[in-house]
């Protein structure tokens, strides 16, 4: 561990990228169990790494007018932020650490940002921020409004993080238009693979997100102290 307690040590668990997706309520589980074994200082920082069977989850603030009107199941969750879905063709990231003192959500999501944009350029995608929005945005152009490629709702609890982001890669965008996205009505939902007019993968881009994850999140997050 480096003298000022920053982590070096990040562990990435990937569940089965390419192969097979995962029901969401099974993953919240893992999170929670690992959560707890993060913040008690048991384990190193984990991001855990998914595609999820479709399903639509619901933050805190989501009102009644933002979920599906179709008796669609939702499932309700403690992360921030509004109604979302996540499914085939998206990569959601989970990241589990113990941020530094003292703690600070808001860089700790603008460094999620940070790591999608870095990895959208590399691509050849150039991508931003939206002023009170949070996630990474495609900006808008003459004939398109803002979308949002990527969504971000987090929680911290014992000054640990759950939750994440869920970036689109090749994800169909129907389900989309029976919720209203985030609450957000003026601006539209992408892929990677619509922007860069070619197919991107979740395989593609489990890779270098998990480089630009470590990378952005390293100085951030707190090593767990040694056994004695």
């Amino acid at each position: 561990m480096r003298p000022d307690g920053i982590v070096e040590v990040m562990e990435f668990v990937s569940l089965d990228l390419g192969i097979r997706r995962h029901d969401y309520e099974e993953v919240w589980d893992l999170q929670r169990q690992i959560h707890a074994e993060v913040a008690a200082g048991h384990r190193d920082a984990t991001v855990i790494l998914v595609e999820h069977d479709a399903v639509f989850t619901a933050g805190r603030r989501t009102n009644a007018s933002d979920r599906p009107q179709d008796g669609s199941r939702v499932v309700d969750v403690d992360r921030g932020g509004r109604i979302t879905w996540h499914g085939p063709g998206q990569i959601v990231a989970y990241p589990i650490l113990r941020l530094r003192e003292p703690v600070d959500v808001v860089a700790y999501v603008r460094a999620l940002e940070q790591s999608v944009m870095d990895l959208s350029l590399e691509l050849g995608l150039q991508t931003q921020r939206v002023d009170g929005r949070s996630g990474v945005w495609c900006p808008a152009t003459e004939l398109m409004r803002d979308r949002k490629v990527c969504a971000i709702g987090v929680r911290v609890a014992k000054g640990t993080t759950m939750h994440g982001l869920a970036l689109n890669c090749d994800a169909s965008l129907a389900d989309y238009g029976r919720i209203v996205p985030c609450g957000i009505t003026d601006a539209g939902v992408t892929t990677l693979s619509r922007e860069l007019r070619r197919a991107v993968t979740v395989p593609e881009v489990a890779p270098p997100l998990q480089e630009h994850l470590r990378r952005c999140l390293t100085p951030l997050a707190l090593q767990p102290p040694k056994a004695a």
